[in-house]
């Protein structure tokens, strides 16, 4: 009753719409560009429209969409995913990439624009810090009652929904059991740090014989830096604020599990083929191009990785999916044995308040769409896994199945701390800068700390003002 309620209700927004306009408009053709960030628009004039439960309707309108999207590899599926809106619908629609670690300063410049964004990522509670403002509240849209769960969501201090969690995600170590096994080895062996640099060891002392290594490789360039500044740096993080009860973004950390980071990053960057200060210039389509020809048998990323492994051939491979697996990250926590992957997540969609009234409702109309549509809901399933809507396919990632199995199994959720970073893009750039001297033997660890918790200090305090 609840859906039908909610879907009678889009239908009187969207008459209303059509009773203010005076004529219909013509559809228009579509027009790309390339900016800083990878750019590509599909433009068109006409109407936006809900999906009813047997098909989508166009009605007449003036507003436009603008997505500033933040994931480089989602890209294609989203310029693919706005051109066939617009193609069965006429409203235009513009989907814009920030280029990999540049999302805030993307933001930042398009904002200030005449024509800013009408649909952003706001995914953490520094950026509600930040854009809370400029957050329209979504609890009364047909979209946020599309929503099976209001866990992943971000709130205003007046319980305003200011950014709703459009999918969750895991990470952890890609494994290619094939591969593994093919080394003597086995996921079973694997069950904790021990177990895991034991494996790894192995395998790299007998590379040149193998044909392959144990980790592909932790680059630092930008485009996979992201991966140890941010999700690898969850793992300390999240075993202090669970020792401390921390359940909001802290003025300080103090590192307690420094060492654990440490002891993880020194193995990868040690049992791989790329070592050393050529991890400076290593990128992360470099480490993905390793794992996925067969150099490698782990790979830490995350359940978005899947569809890249699998199904993409221009990339020059194409994986088995049977031999695929992820494990936790294991730094050496005592009781990690019953850790499972790290599961959370920072995509979370947030309209421009500031948009004209036209935009904001073209805007709602599309991401209800994307969400109740065949089209979106399988685009959303491939690229993103497992959403928290009414319509939602089932993901075919294998890693989405794992990450339940080992919550089924009573294996705690590594939750996502790195959510509270203050001035996350400043934050992870001087751990980068650390790591990276570290790596190439011309900086100490104690600077990696010091970028860590005082460096955490600081952006806070600058945060705050």
């Amino acid at each position: 009753m609840k859906k039908i309620i909610a879907l009678l209700l889009v239908a009187v927004m969207i008459l209303g719409l059509a009773a203010c306009s005076s004529k219909t408009t013509e559809q228009t053709s579509a027009a790309a560009s390339t900016s800083a960030a990878s750019t590509t628009s599909t433009s068109a004039a006409a109407s936006a429209s809900a999906r009813t439960s047997a098909s989508t309707s166009a009605t007449a309108a003036t507003g436009s969409v603008y997505y500033l999207n933040f994931k480089p590899e989602s890209d294609e599926a989203w310029q693919k995913i706005a051109a066939d809106y617009t193609a069965q619908t006429g409203v235009p629609v513009k989907v814009v990439t920030a280029a990999s670690g540049t999302y805030d300063d993307t933001l930042t410049a398009e904002m200030d624009k005449s024509s800013a964004p009408t649909m952003f990522q706001c995914g953490n509670q520094g950026a509600i810090n930040t854009w809370g403002d400029y957050c329209y509240d979504l609890s009364d849209t047909p979209v946020y009652k599309e929503m099976t769960t209001d866990d992943f969501n971000l709130k205003g201090e007046d319980g305003s929904v200011l950014s709703i969690g459009y999918c969750y995600e895991a990470f952890g170590i890609i494994v290619n059991k094939a591969l593994l096994e093919k080394a003597g080895h086995s996921l079973d062996e694997i069950t904790n740090f021990d177990s895991l640099k034991a494996v790894a060891d192995d395998i790299h002392a007998n590379a040149a014989t193998l044909g392959f290594d144990a980790f592909s490789s932790a680059g630092l360039d930008s485009s996979s830096s992201w991966r140890f500044s941010g999700h690898l740096a969850n793992m300390p993080l999240f075993y202090e604020f669970r020792d401390d009860n921390i359940t909001s973004q802290p003025a300080t950390i103090k590192g307690t599990y420094l060492d654990n980071y440490k002891q993880i990053w020194d193995l990868y960057t040690t049992d791989s083929a790329t070592t050393g200060a050529a991890l400076a210039t290593a990128t992360g389509d470099q480490s993905e191009a390793e794992f996925g020809q067969g150099k490698a048998v782990f790979f830490q990323n995350g359940t978005w990785e899947y569809s890249n492994l699998v199904t993409d051939e221009t990339k020059g491979f194409k994986m088995n999916p049977d031999d695929l697996a992820m494990i936790p990250i294991y730094c050496g926590v005592d009781g990690e044995e019953k850790a499972g992957l790290c599961c959370g997540t920072e995509n979370c969609w947030a309209v421009n308040k500031d948009a004209s009234p036209e935009d904001i409702q073209a805007t709602l109309d599309f991401m209800y769409w994307v969400v109740t549509s065949d089209e979106g809901t399988q685009m959303m399933a491939e690229q993103f896994g497992p959403c928290p809507f009414k319509n939602a396919k089932t993901p075919e990632n294998v890693f989405f199945a794992q990450a339940a199995d080992y919550t089924n199994k009573g294996n705690y959720i590594v939750t996502w701390a790195f959510n509270y970073t203050p001035a996350v893009d400043d934050w992870r750039a001087a751990v980068v800068d650390a790591l990276t001297q570290y790596t190439a033997g011309t900086g100490s660890w104690d600077a990696v700390k010091s970028a860590f918790v005082d460096g955490w200090a600081t952006q806070y305090a600058n945060e705050q003002g």
